[in-house]
């Protein structure tokens, strides 16, 4: 479980494939803090350490998380949001994280303003009954706070010290990101479907 307070950032330095799988060796400042079978969000996603060296850790995802995610588009050199997963005896600065992206999603619009900067992503209609206006969302890990909440798409402003300190300021119009909704207005969904 994570907040989508990214720790750090990382660099995708080799990749490996292996059949259908896709193995990442990411350099990263906690990367020698990391041990083997730790859990680790990059980009959103939850990530088992299964290698160490030479300060870097490497990850690796099935064709199930390549296919739901945007993992598939790394390459080397692609930065990335790390977040280890969080501490229960310390504060929940941003919203509860699980790391199993929902679906992704599309910018598609960018608008750097005076001091902060806006996104606009476009999602799959079938899940817009999970998004609220004023919620929360974590997009490529980042928890957020959306806004003009429509039937397909959501918009999220940007601090300077958050552009400056995920991988959020790669993203242009077109990038393809990771989105998961809060588990908390998923669960209350599931509930009211059923009763």
């Amino acid at each position: 479980m994570f907040t989508g307070i990214i720790e750090s950032l990382g660099t995708v330095v080799s990749l490996e494939k292996s059949g259908t799988n896709i193995s990442f060796w990411i350099a990263s400042p906690i990367s020698v803090e990391l041990k083997i079978d730790q859990s680790v969000s990059h980009e959103g996603v939850c990530l088992t350490v299964d290698a160490l060296a030479d300060g870097r850790h490497r990850v690796t995802a099935i064709e199930e998380t390549l296919t739901k995610t945007n993992l598939g588009s790394w390459q080397s050199g692609t930065i990335v949001n790390l977040e280890r997963c969080m501490v229960m005896n310390g504060r929940l600065d941003g919203h509860i994280v699980q790391g199993h992206v929902d679906c992704t999603a599309t910018c598609i619009h960018k608008l750097e303003k005076e001091g902060s900067w806006e996104f606009t992503f476009q999602i799959p209609p079938a899940f817009a009954h999970l998004i609220i206006e004023k919620g929360s969302v974590a997009v490529n890990g980042t928890s957020l706070t959306c806004f003009n909440v429509g039937n397909d798409r959501f918009t999220v402003a940007i601090i300077p010290y958050t552009y400056t300190h995920t991988s959020i300021r790669q993203i242009a119009a077109g990038s393809v990101v990771n989105i998961e909704f809060d588990i908390l207005g998923k669960y209350i969904e599931r509930m009211l479907r059923r009763s």
